[in-house]
């Protein structure tokens, strides 16, 4: 590349993308200011876009754009305040700091940022959001689309969330072990949640959603890398690798959608279930059972029929058992009793989901009533299956899976093979292994 402008560019968005979320937890870390760090660091982008054309690149890109970024920072808060002294002493700060940076690996201080992002005093909606615009740099339009809100509201919200962060003196650290609980189970579950937006796009033709899925594993990556004992960080990531490892599986070259239970082995990725496999096992290693570590281990239940040829349904009914005992919710009930229908019959499963259909939560649940229309029509109630799968097909927004349900509700059988129910249920209604639906209507704020 001869092109100075275009080598400045492009070491510019180099930087950005390996060091955006870093330089932008180094700065805000000092102040709790968010949005100051976001604004002093864009300053130090277009100073390197202008300069390092004319300069050339210098040898460390961070380490100029954090001093510059760092300059604009103590201006902003010079500015702000009164005396000499108070000047002198920010000066002397700055320089202190300038050197040691110059001369030292920048500390990592992400984890600290994305605590602050997931800290309880934060509206829940815009923890996930928060987290992608702070460590990764995305927009807020890039952000609205997934989350399926328009920009300027959300917009808005990470302005409050930013605002509430520095107004209230959220702090920007790792929890004692004592607080660490509550803390990273927040940041979990807004990674996890970064994951769910991505993964409802089967097909990977919505590139802003594909992103996040991938952006949610890395930062599952970062998060496992920077704290290697806490096993529910581990299998949170060993979750997200089982699922993401079924991706091409997941629709047919059509576009058609295709059930777990018949989903072609052999286009799933190998190696990336062998890493979820051996995360597993470094969790369970911990002694420290969570949710994520369950439901990564159905994940595991499930992959295995590559191996064996078919699914140990008593075991994901067990693990199902135990998730109930420390994670119960309408997903995880649906989905236990769809195990439930597998290894012990239909009227089984029907039964588990009468057991919990007092649940308003469910009214307006899709899986729960395509996992009723799939249990009810395997036991010859045609009749409540109709119905069961009018009100599974008016909720569902995926087209795809819309045209499976309706063709299923259209050939009503008065017998099914187990297998094909089987795959149905999973597929359909319990979904499985995807992502809880719980989440993502977190997510959307419903």
């Amino acid at each position: 590349m001869e092109n100075r402008p275009d080598m400045a560019r492009a070491a510019a968005e180099a930087a950005a993308r390996r060091s955006y979320g870093k330089l932008v937890a180094w700065l805000a870390a000092r102040t709790r200011d968010v949005a100051g760090a976001e604004d002093a660091l864009a300053d130090a982008f277009a100073a390197a876009l202008e300069r390092w054309p004319q300069n050339g690149v210098p040898e460390k890109p961070e380490a100029w754009l954090l001093a510059v970024a760092r300059r604009r920072s103590v201006d902003v808060v010079r500015r702000r305040l009164t005396g000499e002294a108070a000047s002198d002493h920010l000066q002397l700060i700055a320089e202190e700091v300038e050197a040691r940076v110059n001369h030292e690996e920048l500390p990592d201080e992400r984890l600290r940022l994305m605590f602050a992002c997931a800290h309880p005093a934060i509206d829940a909606t815009v923890r996930a959001p928060l987290i992608l615009q702070t460590i990764l740099g995305f927009d807020a339009a890039t952000i609205a689309s997934a989350f399926l809100v328009s920009p300027a509201t959300m917009g808005q919200r990470l302005v409050r969330a930013k605002a509430r962060i520095r107004e209230t003196g959220i702090p920007f650290r790792v929890p004692e072990r004592g607080e660490l609980g509550e803390r990273l189970d927040a940041v979990l579950e807004a990674i996890y949640a970064t994951f769910a937006e991505g993964w409802t796009d089967p097909a990977g033709t919505e590139t802003r959603r594909r992103s996040l899925a991938s952006e949610g594993i890395w930062l599952g990556r970062l998060v496992a890398s920077l704290m290697p004992d806490e096993a529910e960080a581990l299998g949170l990531l060993a979750l997200m690798l089982f699922a993401e490892a079924r991706r091409a599986a997941r629709r047919s070259p059509e576009g058609d959608f295709v059930p777990l239970a018949e989903q072609d082995v052999a286009l799933w990725d190998g190696a990336l279930i062998d890493e979820a496999e051996a995360l597993l096992e470094r969790a369970a290693a911990k002694g420290i059972i969570g949710r994520y570590q369950l439901e990564a281990a159905v994940q595991s239940a499930h992959t295995a029929r590559r191996l064996s040829g078919r699914t140990d349904w008593a075991a994901i009914r067990q693990i199902y058992d135990a998730l109930m005992a420390i994670a119960a919710s309408p997903v995880v009930a649906i989905n236990r009793a769809v195990a439930i229908a597998e290894a012990e019959g239909a009227a089984e499963g029907l039964a588990a989901l009468d057991r919990i259909g007092d649940d308003r939560r469910l009214v307006q649940y899709q899986p729960y009533w395509a996992a009723r229309a799939e249990l009810s029509a395997r036991l010859g109630k045609l009749a409540e299956a109709t119905e069961a799968f009018d009100q599974a097909i008016g909720l569902e927004r995926d087209p795809a899976l819309r045209r499976h349900l309706q063709a299923d509700g259209r050939n009503l059988p008065a017998t099914e093979t187990c297998s094909r129910l089987a795959a149905q249920a999973v597929g359909i209604s319990a979904r499985q292994g995807e992502p809880s639906r719980d989440v993502t209507n977190w997510l959307s704020g419903a």
